[in-house]
């Protein structure tokens, strides 16, 4: 065999299925505002398997998190790269990102909701795409890690919560009592702009009844995870070791959590 087509850059062996990474577009509107976000899976990988909403960090939906999202599914999840800004905002710097995020995170009852909506449209993608939607959770980067919090904090029926490098503080501690989720919050330990709210943040998780778990990453500062944080700073730079740990940190919870028996 000279040659064969390449699909996602996969080629097998004769007679094997060719893995090829489905991106298709889901888009809905709520409260006016269209949201155009990503359907990411192997569609080579038979039989269900979970499914994620994923949220990125303040950049949202762009080339760089579409690439990370078909990092982290491989053959083992379905995932929603969620958009929660609306399909007109498409932060180009940081400068656009933060104007972008500024209303969401004055506003989390409003964040709350477009989660909410966000899982919603995962669970619908089950009637065409291979979700297991007995297993569902939800993972997100420095401002999506803040999200898939305040998903959680809204009592939201998902089985894991795993929040990368994500704002700490919330809008109203109470909420914690009503999470069901098993939540998993992984920080650098030398990350600036998150830490000082760790005392806040383990204070409120005491209320909640389901598991959960902090860790502090080591020699780690802010975006950790994130491979395009190359520049000077050193309050946000991406660590390939604890990218790596944090990954399977990840995988490792969603696997104890998927395969739990719930009361």
């Amino acid at each position: 065999m000279l040659a064969c087509l390449v699909l996602a850059g996969a080629c097998g062996r004769p007679g094997e299925a060719v893995a090829r990474m489905v991106t298709r577009p889901v888009t809905w509107t709520q409260d006016g505002v269209r949201f155009d976000s990503v359907l990411i899976y192997d569609d080579a990988v038979s039989g269900h398997r979970p499914g994620l909403v994923m949220v990125p960090n303040w950049h949202g939906v762009n080339a760089i998190a579409i690439d990370k999202a078909r990092m982290i599914a491989g053959h083992d999840y379905v995932i929603l790269l969620a958009d929660l800004y609306g399909a007109s905002i498409r932060p180009a710097d940081d400068a656009q990102a933060k104007a972008a995020v500024k209303p969401l995170m004055a506003d989390r009852a409003l964040l709350r909701r477009r989660m909410a909506r966000a899982l919603a449209e995962l669970r619908g993608q089950a009637a065409s795409a291979p979700i297991d939607l007995s297993r569902l959770a939800a993972i997100g980067f420095c401002f999506g890690g803040t999200a898939v919090l305040d998903l959680a904090r809204s009592g939201a029926d998902v089985r894991a919560v795993i929040s990368f490098h994500g704002d700490l503080a919330t809008d109203d501690p109470s909420l914690a009592r009503g999470i069901r989720a098993s939540v998993l919050v992984m920080n650098g330990a030398d990350d600036q702009w998150t830490m000082p709210d760790l005392p806040a943040f383990l204070r409120e998780m005491s209320q909640t009844p389901t598991a959960w778990q902090f860790v502090a990453i080591g020699h780690a500062v802010h975006c950790f995870t994130e491979t395009e944080a190359t520049g000077s700073s050193g309050m946000c730079r991406y660590n390939e070791d604890a990218a790596r740990r944090s990954y399977e940190l990840m995988r490792g919870w969603l696997a104890t959590h998927f395969t739990e028996t719930r009361p």
